[in-house]
């Protein structure tokens, strides 16, 4: 067997792992508050990041001590959305209203840097904001929307999308100038120490090791994250940067097959529809947005080690 082909198999299952988390997380938080919940699972994840990186951590410069750090802050930001949204809302949306992370990093790029937009791309972002918009505002008795009765988890879930879009950005940068391997273990220590200082702020922490919450912890920090990460770095030497993002939007319908399975969770007609909205713009934003010479932060535009 071919690496290209090993690449590609090693990313299909990475992002098994990753869609099927959701349906497992949502079932942790019943006996674990978020934050201490990701505080837990992502310091596992860091101590085996040292482990397997100790030989980075020699060559660790202030520089890259602080890329990592601020890459850190938006994994965190993410992160606590996400699983915040996560107990509020079902597995499947909060999944596909995290995929909406990728169409917005053009947004930010724009932003920040006013870099150009691919036409493409545009059109990628329309379509996903429109399903983000079915996905979470209900319609009305009497008109298209019935802002009143939105879901509060579906609105922490989409600032989760926008916090892992500014992860994917500076992470990017961060990648060019320094080791993966060394912006991977301090973005996953940063998130980690931030999760364990503001649970007590935040929320009130609990956290019950039942069956369920240690399956969690070992399946999310163990192969969500620590092995993912390294998978990933490894994997996508091979793998052209269209085959890795067309592979990562299969993230969302995994986790709407764990949840249909697990818990029987059905998307009504107009949820639906905003899901695959979310998928279609993701596919055009990623397969047909792609310039001649893609920009360096653009290749990061990826799941990660993203997101669950």
């Amino acid at each position: 067997m071919s690496r290209t082909v090993k690449a590609h198999l090693l990313l299909v299952l990475m992002t098994l792992i990753w869609g099927s988390t959701f349906v497992l997380i949502k079932a942790a938080l019943a006996d674990s508050s978020p934050l201490a919940l990701n505080a837990v699972r992502m310091s596992l994840a860091a101590v085996l990041l040292a482990f397997w990186y100790r030989r980075d951590l020699a060559r660790m410069t202030r520089p890259a001590l602080a890329a990592g750090a601020m890459v850190g802050v938006f994994l965190y930001a993410g992160y606590a959305f996400q699983t915040s949204g996560l107990r509020l809302t079902t597995p499947s949306k909060s999944a596909f209203l995290t995929g909406v992370s990728t169409v917005l990093v053009p947004l930010i790029m724009f932003a920040l840097w006013r870099t150009t937009v691919h036409a493409w791309r545009a059109v990628g972002i329309a379509l996903a904001l429109s399903g983000l918009f079915l996905m979470t505002v209900p319609a009305g008795q009497q008109g298209l929307a019935d802002f009143a009765h939105v879901n509060l988890g579906d609105v922490l879930s989409f600032f989760c999308a926008i916090g892992f879009a500014f992860q994917i950005v500076f992470l990017g940068r961060a990648s060019r100038r320094f080791p993966f391997e060394q912006i991977a273990l301090l973005q996953v220590s940063v998130a980690a120490v931030l999760m364990a200082v503001t649970a007590p702020i935040l929320e009130q922490p609990h956290f019950r090791p039942t069956g369920t919450v240690i399956a969690c912890v070992l399946v999310t920090g163990v192969l969500g994250t620590a092995l993912a990460f390294t998978v990933q770095a490894w994997a996508q030497q091979f793998t052209p940067a269209t085959h890795a993002a067309l592979i990562f939007t299969m993230e969302p319908v995994f986790a709407w097959l764990t949840s249909f399975i697990y818990m029987k969770e059905r998307l009504g007609m107009r949820a639906g529809s905003g899901a695959l909205l979310i998928l279609a713009g993701v596919l055009v934003s990623e397969l047909l947005g792609q310039v001649s010479r893609p920009e360096p932060d653009a290749e990061m535009a990826r799941k990660p080690g993203q997101a669950t």
